[in-house]
Order: C-alpha cells, then sequence, then structure tokens
C-alpha cells in the first residue's frame, strides 16, 4: 500500500552492468548458476515519470518500458496510467543489463510515484526480471563489484547476494560495444540453456578456487595484476562452457578480437559480458585507459562504440523533482 506522499516526477539514471562470469551451470550443491559482475557508469539510463490520464511512453526502449510498467501496475492492481520518457537508453541485446535495468528502473520509477515501497529483489520478480543472473539487479540496489550465490530449482527469490565490493577508485574499465551485433536473449537464451551440457565438476571447481582465492582478495588488496589474472581466467573457463551456443569462447563477429586487442595494449584483466558482444578490459590509471580505449577504438573500425570510466560506486539514483536520492 502506498506509505506516503507520491511526488509530481521522478527522475531515474541506471548504471549498465558487466556480467563477468557464472560460477556453476552443474547444479550438483543444489543452486545453479550464481555470478561474479559490476556496476558501470556508462553507458547509462536515463528515464523519467509522471502521472498522466493513461499509460504512455516515448524514446527508445519504449515498448519494453510500457511492457515493465504494465506488470506493476496490475500487480499492484493499479490503474495503468502514466508518462514514461526515456531520454537515454543502455544499449539491447549488448551484454550490459538492458532488460533488468529499464524493468527496474520502471518499476522503481512507478513505485515512487504511488508512494510504494519495494526493494529490489521483489521489484525484480514483479518485473519479470532476475530470472537466471541476479547481477543487475544488485548493481540496481547498490552499485560496485556483485558476487551473487545462484538460485534453487522451482523457488522464484531472486539469487541472494553474498558480498558487494568497492572497486579501487584508480582502476578504469573499458567497455567496447560492437554495433549491429545483438548477443543471444529471449527465447533464444532460454533455450541455450536448457541445451547447453554440464561442464566438468573440475572446472567449476576451479572457477569456485579462482574467485574465492585469487579474485576476490585481489580486489580487496587493490592487486590489479592477480585480479585481473583471475579475471580472465574465469572468463576463459567459462567461454568454453556456453561455446556450442555462441560457436566459441566469444560470441561471433569482433568480440573476440576485441579481447586480443586490449590484452595486447596492456589490459591486466579482458573479457566478454554475458552473451556479448560487449568486450571489456580492466586497467589502472587514465594513462593506460587511453592506451587501451585507442586499441579497442581501432579494433572496431568505427562500427561501434567505447565507454572509459571507473566503476560506479552506487547504484541507480533517484530525483524527486530537484532533489536527487539513492534509489536504495
Amino acid at each position: 500500500m502506498p506509505d506516503r506522499t507520491a511526488p509530481e516526477r521522478v527522475t531515474i539514471e541506471a548504471p549498465a552492468r558487466l556480467h563477468f562470469g557464472v560460477l556453476d551451470l552443474r547444479g550438483a550443491l543444489g543452486r545453479k548458476f550464481g555470478g561474479i559482475g559490476a556496476a558501470v557508469p556508462q553507458p547509462s539510463l536515463l528515464l523519467e515519470a509522471e502521472p498522466a490520464g493513461r499509460l504512455e511512453a516515448s524514446g527508445p526502449d519504449a515498448e519494453r518500458a510500457l511492457g515493465y510498467a504494465r506488470r506493476f501496475l496490475e500487480h499492484y492492481g493499479l490503474p495503468p496510467a502514466g508518462r514514461l520518457t526515456i531520454h537515454r537508453a543502455i544499449p539491447a541485446h549488448a551484454g550490459l543489463g538492458s532488460g533488468t535495468q529499464l524493468g527496474l528502473a520502471v518499476g522503481r520509477a512507478l513505485a515512487e510515484l504511488h508512494g510504494i515501497s519495494v526493494e529490489a529483489p521483489a521489484l525484480a520478480r514483479i518485473v519479470g526480471r532476475g530470472l537466471r543472473s541476479a547481477i543487475g539487479t544488485w548493481t540496481f540496489a547498490l552499485g560496485g563489484f556483485v558476487l551473487e550465490g545462484g538460485r534453487r530449482p522451482a523457488v522464484a527469490e531472486v539469487a541472494p547476494l553474498l558480498g558487494r565490493y568497492a572497486v579501487p577508485e584508480a582502476w578504469r574499465c573499458v567497455v567496447a560495444v560492437p554495433r549491429g551485433v545483438p548477443g543471444l536473449s529471449g527465447d533464444a537464451e532460454a533455450t541455450a540453456f536448457r541445451t547447453l551440457p554440464p561442464p566438468a565438476a573440475s572446472e567449476v571447481e576451479r572457477v569456485a578456487h579462482l574467485v574465492l582465492m585469487q579474485l576476490l582478495p585481489a580486489l580487496i588488496e587493490a592487486d590489479l595484476p592477480a585480479f585481473g589474472a583471475a579475471l580472465t581466467e574465469v572468463q576463459r573457463i567459462t567461454g568454453g562452457w556456453f561455446a556450442a551456443s555462441q560457436g566459441g569462447v566469444f560470441a561471433p563477429g569482433p568480440t573476440g578480437a576485441l579481447v586480443a586487442a586490449m590484452a595486447a595494449a596492456g589490459a591486466a584483466g579482458v573479457g566478454q559480458s554475458s552473451w556479448g558482444p560487449t568486450a571489456y578490459a580492466i586497467v589502472d590509471g587514465d594513462g593506460a585507459a587511453r592506451r587501451v580505449t585507442a586499441a579497442a577504438e581501432a579494433a572496431l573500425g568505427g562500427e561501434g562504440v567505447v565507454f572509459t570510466g571507473p566503476f560506479a560506486s552506487t547504484g541507480a539514483r533517484l530525483s524527486r523533482g530537484k532533489q536527487a536520492v539513492q534509489v536504495y
């Protein structure tokens, strides 16, 4: 039920998320998937919501936004009304979590307009997100680097957050998004997960060992060489798990060449986000970021865009009129 006076207009800015890899496709211990990922401030979603006599949306991804809005309003028994304006969208089907960030932003904005209090995991269920990975849900809420623990079969709950960590301020992320090469999504993604062969138990154990005993300690101690080596190895192993569906360790198209070019330019850690085609590199400082950015732009040859900067230290940001507040 509404719990306070609702504002007249709400604006939400949500960062994209990078998915660094799943932990377990076998599910032998009762949970499946799990994963690691982080929020990056660019690209980002900028959405505005305000009261209106009917439900309407404009801007990129408007139809998808309307679908999320209908789910939210129907869940709470509210009339189909409200105006959504998407001023800036995260590239769709690129491995950046555009659907989850849009769904959560739409739901959170409407919740604010109607004075409804709802936490991020519950909101994800309402708008139909977080069905496999919870990385996008937790980065929307908290930003930073997140580790989530996977889902139990036939349980509707969003995967639990095992840890949220700040990324060292000096680290930079180079995010390269090829143009016109969509990654798997929707029914194709669901089919891929149903038909992928289970990985060897030794590989699942190796990924867990790398994350627990190298990647996370290196993150906390700001040891980028160790972090990057662990992350690159996790990407190599888990990319092999998806090779049957995407045709190799990386998505078809320029992603593999992008990863190789950024590694050759000195990146400490490289990989593909989710199903791609987005590739990323992690470096120390602005000078290294410029060198790797130049290598990524050369590899793209004008057929894509590169975003460079620090990681996002917070999740989505909400403004009521001119007053800015944290979403959660």
